[in-house]
């Protein structure tokens, strides 16, 4: 199996009774100038109800001696039609933290083990993804990865079924070079991986510390 072998055989509409992860909501509001208007979203009626996002995006750093690269994954996903480039990531569980739903998702979908940095850098405030079109939000956790401990020597994923992915790793300072060479290539860049390789890439332009 490949994951160029996944494509979409079929797209028709979805009802609302068939939805399991998505539900739509028309939005009633009154807007700046006082009158009263209409807007269409989606939400994710996942999220649970002690968590403030639905999920969390995983910036891991692979500590390498030739210089830190950065953990990203190969994931077919039928919205696009593409072979998308991502960072690991997932949904949080019930009773779980941000940063507890990152490492458990990292060593689900990677096989690698790591540890969450401390302070500011260890997560990002609350992001919303698309809040034109739905309410969709998550935390970036940043973590590194210790390359020299037994446990990340040979990472096995634990995937469930249902799930394909192939992980590889970057060099930082090459990610957005090789966001443009993928996209090149036909893959689909999460915006999560491009707004960081642009943001390492404004860092460059404008020698910030």
């Amino acid at each position: 199996m490949s994951l160029s072998d996944a494509k979409v055989l079929k797209v028709e509409r979805l009802s609302s009774e068939e939805a399991r992860w998505t539900a739509l909501k028309k939005i009633t509001y009154v807007n700046v100038d006082g009158t009263t208007r209409t807007w269409e979203s989606a939400i994710r009626p996942t999220r649970p109800a002690a968590s403030l996002v639905d999920g969390v995006g995983i910036v891991a750093i692979l500590q390498k001696a030739d210089g830190p690269e950065i953990l990203l994954q190969k994931q077919f996903r039928p919205p696009v039609d593409k072979i998308t480039i991502e960072v690991p990531a997932g949904l949080v569980d019930e009773g779980e933290t941000p940063q507890q739903s990152a490492v458990r998702e990292l060593h689900e979908e990677t096989g690698y083990v790591g540890e969450v940095l401390e302070g500011e850098m260890g997560m990002s405030p609350v992001m919303f993804n698309d809040p034109g079109f739905c309410n969709t939000n998550l935390n970036m956790v940043h973590v590194s990865i210790d390359m020299s401990k037994p446990e990340n020597q040979n990472p096995q994923p634990k995937l469930e079924e249902n799930e394909f992915i192939e992980c590889f790793s970057v060099p930082l300072t090459k990610l957005y070079s090789e966001c443009r060479r993928l996209e090149q290539e036909g893959f689909a860049i999460d915006a999560r991986v491009g707004t960081l390789a642009e943001g390492i890439e404004i860092a460059k332009r404008w020698k910030l510390n």
